[in-house]
């Protein structure tokens, strides 16, 4: 059974598919048709809602799509959609925001810019607006209609007010709920939602996971959901059976030690987000650009590494870097070098009943350069077409330390290990970095596809490694190049 908050009411759910949507449970259960299907993939936004969670004893309040968001996430939780806001026949000051500065024409994709702003608005309160923040919680809604001005308007009028809604009246009684569905004793049975022969075991503990993951290794694992829930909706196939990790909390568990950062698998993108910024900036500005902030909300680290695919986000970056993985497999655990974990497309390492634990990223050292690139057709929202990540460390013009790694190049994320051959020991100059492009068709015979051609790809991949040259050689440069852009 799992329990949810929704319009001031305990809602309990125990013989339901485990693979309903969040977007289908509100329209077909709750008859609540409010939040729109646009895209059925976490494109366009209009299906967006905002759930809310206990951290330090307040509510935090984060969107996701509900398209891409399976019923057994929202254990535990507050789920608020359009129709929670309107209170006692008066709009929310969010959604009168939006008719004050005209924001809205068809109206189909102004739900989701309504809870989008109705989160920023809770985040940003005592800050006041901020244009930056604005467009990056924007960034994952689409306006087929109008321009995004008047949207821009009602955020920035939405995040000055001085407000108390119903949410902030009720936020102590709401705590204590939320809480109290989450007092469950570590030693406790798991829960489980069943509907037939479709399955959930929904584990609250590392020790149960491990149990349940080695009695049933064909289970698939549901961290953020944001890629598996695409078979069900784009595909069409059913999941037997999923074990659900939202209820683990050491999966979500982020600590900074002395020489790793050690990030849970089922830590959040959008938590992990903060530390690998202050760490390596170039990750930051990466991962504000992994999809929206409603996937980043619901995408975890450990998830981007384990469906190995060739042109994720974050592994390039990972194996530069020199990131490590702790598996468990029952009692055992094992370090693996991320280097070891791709062996072909879609296939890993990982034993029968072997999950991803933590995923170990060594800190930044003195005299270390890090960059990292994306290149996609859009700037915002968008999957690489291919992705660079550049861990160098230079010493009297030498190159003493090199790890250059590429996503969209392979069948896996993968290391150049011939371009970082050329490099090591050699002078850090122009003919040593054109060598070491050449060497780059060794290590990579791409693929064309939808994305880009493989000429495009190899192109691109050379570029990449001319621009970090000229940006570590010219830090200026790369100030220049974005003023003029």
């Amino acid at each position: 059974m799992i329990q949810f908050l929704f319009e001031g009411r305990l809602h309990s759910e125990q013989h339901i598919d485990p693979t309903l949507t969040v977007l289908r449970y509100l329209r077909e259960r709750a008859g609540k048709c409010g939040t729109k299907e646009g895209c059925a993939s976490g494109d366009c936004g209009a299906c967006t809602v905002v759930v809310g969670e206990v951290v330090d004893e307040r509510l935090r309040y984060r969107t996701l799509n509900a398209c891409l968001t399976f019923l057994p996430a929202l254990h535990g939780k507050q789920l608020i959609s359009v129709e929670s806001l309107k209170h006692q026949g008066a709009l929310h000051p969010v959604q009168q925001a939006m008719v004050d500065c005209h924001a809205s024409q068809c109206g189909f994709c102004t739900p989701g810019f309504v809870m989008s702003l109705f989160a920023l608005s809770k985040q940003r309160r005592d800050r006041g607006p901020a244009r930056e923040a604005t467009l990056e919680s924007l960034a994952g809604n689409l306006c087929r209609c109008t321009g995004y001005r008047p949207i821009v308007d009602a955020a920035e009028q939405a995040c000055r007010l001085d407000y108390q809604d119903q949410f902030d009246a009720s936020e102590p009684a709401t705590v204590a709920q939320l809480n109290a569905i989450g007092a469950r004793p570590e030693a406790g049975p798991p829960r489980e939602l069943q509907h037939g022969e479709q399955r959930c075991l929904l584990p609250h503990s590392l020790e149960q996971l491990a149990e349940q993951y080695l009695t049933h290794p064909d289970a698939r694992l549901l961290a953020g959901g944001t890629d598996l829930a695409l078979e069900v909706t784009q595909q069409q196939r059913e999941l037997p059976l999923m074990i659900h990790l939202g209820q683990v909390a050491a999966l979500r568990r982020i600590e900074v030690g002395d020489s790793h950062i050690e990030i849970g698998a089922a830590a959040a993108l959008s938590d992990c987000l903060p530390l690998l910024a202050a760490e390596y900036p170039d990750f930051g500005e990466l991962l504000q650009r992994f999809a929206s902030q409603q996937i980043r909300n619901q995408a975890t680290l450990g998830g981007n590494i384990g469906n190995a695919s060739p042109i994720g986000d974050s592994p390039p970056l990972l194996l530069a870097l020199g990131a490590q993985l702790v598996l468990r497999q029952g009692e055992r655990r094992r370090t693996l070098d991320l280097d070891d974990y791709f062996v072909d497309y879609k296939v890993t390492a990982r034993q029968a009943g072997e999950f991803i634990e933590r995923v170990r990223v060594p800190r930044a050292v003195a005299g270390q350069q890090f960059r990292a690139y994306k290149v996609s057709k859009r700037l915002d929202d968008d999957i690489s077409a291919v992705c660079a990540a550049f861990n160098l460390r230079i010493d009297a013009g030498l190159v003493h330390g090199v790890r250059i790694a590429y996503g969209g190049m392979a069948a896996t994320p993968k290391r150049a290990l011939a371009c970082e051959a050329v490099l090591l020991g050699a002078p850090w100059e122009h003919d040593t970095i054109e060598r070491a492009c050449q060497a780059l068709a060794e290590d990579f015979a791409p693929l064309s596809d939808l994305r880009a051609s493989k000429a495009y790809r190899l192109l691109v991949a050379q570029n990449l490694l001319r621009k970090c040259f000229f940006e570590l050689q010219c830090p200026e440069w790369q100030t220049r190049v974005i003023d003029h852009a």
